[in-house]
Formats: structure tokens, sequence, C-alpha cells
């Protein structure tokens, strides 16, 4: 009797740890672009820009712009803010066409994300 006393405890128990037990996965995700994703500029931007809905490590953050040729544009190594909440790349002078922004960040508690969005600079008008 007292065996099945026990077990019907334990099991309550892991039930119940399970239902109240927080979840302890997380991710960085971009909230915001700058320049946005899909926007056709009037000027080239100086810098790329994304910033990321949970802190990302400074050591495991890449960013690059790539043109259609498949050349990296960036000007300069990708910078994370203070905060971990920014990535950020200086960019060369961009000519018209359509870039992709390639990003990978590892966020704090090591849980990687990756992804890439287009924007394009117009043509100047005669």
């Amino acid at each position: 009797m007292m065996k099945k006393v026990f077990v019907l405890w334990s099991a309550a128990v892991l039930c119940g740890i399970s239902i109240t037990a927080p979840v302890a996965s997380a991710h960085s995700f971009p909230e915001s672009e700058t320049p946005p994703a899909g926007a056709t500029l009037d000027k080239p931007p100086p810098r790329i820009m994304i910033k990321y809905d949970a802190p990302i490590e400074k050591l495991f953050a890449s960013l690059e712009v790539v043109n259609d040729g498949g050349q990296n544009e960036a000007a300069g190594p990708p910078e994370v803010s203070a905060d971990g909440s920014e990535l950020s790349v200086p960019i060369s002078k961009l000519g018209p066409g359509d870039y992709t922004v390639k990003w990978r960040v590892v966020c704090i508690d090591t849980h990687h994300t990756e992804g890439s969005y287009s924007f394009s600079v117009a043509r100047a008008q005669p």
C-alpha cells in the first residue's frame, strides 16, 4: 500500500513540475532592420543595422551585405551594441541594384538563428 501511495505521489509531483516549469529556450530574432526588408532606397545607406528581440553574443555574430555578383559589400567587421540588442556593419558606397543582407547570430543561451532579407538601391533618374 505504501509503495502505491509513493508511486502516485511521485507521479503527481512530476506532473506538477512539468506543468509549472518555465520554458528555458530563447532565440534571437530580428525586431527591425535598417534599411527595412523589401525597401527601395533613393540613396545607399552608410550602414546596415538589425535590432534583435533578445541579446546576442558578440563573438558569434555575422552580417554580410551581398551584391548581385555575390560580393560582400561590408566595409568592416560586424559590430554588436553594448547591450547585445543590435548588430550592424558599415558598408561601402553601394551602386544601384539589389542587395541581400545575410545574418547569423547566437543568443546568450547558445541557440543560433540565421536569415536574410533584400533591399534595393534605385537607379538615379535623369
